[in-house]
Order: structure tokens, then C-alpha cells, then sequence
């Protein structure tokens, strides 16, 4: 597949790797991410978590999202909130700057944990959640999403945050999916870049949620 110019661009956050034989801190996203990002038509441009870190520049990581002219965002999978400040940190200036110019944003797994704690709603510890799959019971929109889907995580919405709603839901009752009621946000507790085949319905919902017209 030929990667063109004129193709939108959807900026990722990464998660943070300690690498203790080095004594280093890197940004890290699985590749399968990047790929499943071209294969819906977009161009990937990873986010450096370094960005938001004072004293750089409390301005430095808008400017270069303005410079690297995003489209869209995904906030990416991987690592506990809490775990490392400086992603937390990135993720969260990440969702004001895409709240003021209202930005598609897809938040996968913690991304969408990160939406909710933003949206000051809390997260929850969750057994039963980890290398599994899950029946979807869809609130809204039923032949739109996928019907069975992967988890990795350890965590899950205690509640819906305020201003979303809830778009699908596990057969435990756990929130697997929330839609903004405004902005052309959505969060997915699955991760659409793991399954061995890409589920077109995901790669749709992809599209039309960067494709978003304003």
C-alpha cells in the first residue's frame, strides 16, 4: 500500500517503557497500531510523551501537534493511569487541545480509561477482564459495532463519565464502549490492532469518526 501526502493524519500516543538494564524511559507502540492506522486509509504520526514535560514548554507539545497539522487522535493502550506522570500528563493536554478544536479522538483500552478520569469519572479494579473475549450487549446503534471482542485490561469505568454515553456494555454489566454527546470522541475498552484479522466493522467506525465533518 502507497502511503500519500494527502492522506489525514492521526497522531497516537505511546506507552512508557522502563528499560532498567539501560536506565531508560521509551515511548513504545505495538506496530500492529501503525498498521491497523494505514490500513484505514490514514497516516500514523506518533506523539513523544517528552512534550508535555516542563520546563521545555507548557506550550511545546500544541505547538508541535499544530506544526505536524493532526487530524485525529488515538490515545493507545498500555500502562496503569497513574504509572508514569508524563503520560498521563500528555494524554490529558492531548484532550483539551482536541476538546477546544473539536478533534476526533479514539481511545483504545486505557485511552478510553484516560477519557473517562479526564471527564473526572473514576476507574475501577475489574477481575475476569484479562486475555479474553467478550460478547458486546449494544446500547445504541446494534448492527454498527462488532459483536464479540478481545480484552487486556485490568480496569474498567466505575460509571459513565458526564457528557458521554454509553454505547455498549460487557455481559458483567462493565462499560465496553461510550460516545461523547457533542464531539466525535469514542472510547473502546477492546483493542482493534490484536485481532488476527482487523474487524471491518472497527475499521469503519475508524473512518467515519476521523472523517468526521465539523
Amino acid at each position: 500500500m502507497t502511503i500519500q501526502k494527502s492522506r489525514k493524519k492521526v497522531g497516537i500516543s505511546q506507552r512508557i517503557d522502563h528499560i532498567e538494564g539501560r536506565n531508560e524511559l521509551r515511548d513504545s507502540i505495538d506496530q500492529r497500531l501503525i498498521y491497523w492506522v494505514i490500513q484505514a486509509g490514514f497516516l500514523p504520526i506518533t506523539i513523544p510523551n517528552v512534550l508535555s514535560i516542563e520546563p521545555l514548554n507548557k506550550n511545546m507539545l500544541e505547538n508541535w501537534i499544530q506544526i505536524m497539522q493532526i487530524d485525529a487522535l488515538i490515545l493507545s493502550g498500555g500502562n496503569n493511569i497513574g504509572e508514569y506522570e508524563t503520560r498521563d500528563t500528555t494524554e490529558n493536554l492531548l484532550l483539551s487541545w482536541a476538546e477546544k478544536d473539536n478533534i476526533p479522538v479514539l481511545g483504545i483500552c486505557r485511552g478510553m480509561q484516560m477519557m473517562a478520569v479526564w471527564a473526572n469519572a473514576e476507574i475501577i479494579h475489574k477481575e475476569g477482564h484479562i486475555r479474553c473475549r467478550h460478547e458486546l450487549e449494544v446500547v445504541s446503534e446494534k448492527n454498527k459495532w462488532p459483536k464479540n471482542v478481545n480484552s487486556y485490561h485490568n480496569f474498567v469505568l466505575s460509571s459513565c463519565p458526564s457528557g458521554f454515553n454509553v454505547a455498549a456494555n460487557s455481559k458483567d454489566n462493565s462499560i465496553e464502549a461510550i460516545k461523547h454527546i457533542n464531539l466525535p470522541w469514542e472510547g473502546w475498552m477492546w483493542h482493534p490492532e490484536r485481532e488476527v484479522n482487523f474487524c471491518l466493522t472497527d475499521t469503519l467506525r475508524f473512518q467515519n469518526l476521523v472523517n468526521y465533518e465539523k
